[in-house]
């Protein structure tokens, strides 16, 4: 089966700690995605990423800045 590439939205961490208080945040809001290994186009301290779709961007960065949620970068990659 052939899948087209898409574009998702990754947030990346400078550690392990900020990946899993992300996901633990997102479940609590309802925000879909999930951690995900770190594409190898990205580079980041942490080997996670947050992944979820990219029409979903503006509310993660505000939920995540209203959360106080450390993160190292935000990447549009395709898949």
């Amino acid at each position: 089966d052939y899948k087209s590439p898409e574009i998702k939205h990754h947030v990346t961490f400078g550690t392990t700690t900020g990946a899993m208080a992300m996901e633990k945040m997102c479940r609590e809001q309802g925000l879909p995605g999930r951690l995900i290994p770190l594409p190898r186009a990205v580079s980041a301290g942490c080997g996670l990423s947050w992944c979820t779709e990219v029409q979903e961007k503006e509310r993660t960065e505000k939920m995540m800045q209203e959360q106080g949620i450390l993160y190292e970068g935000v990447y549009e990659v395709l898949v």
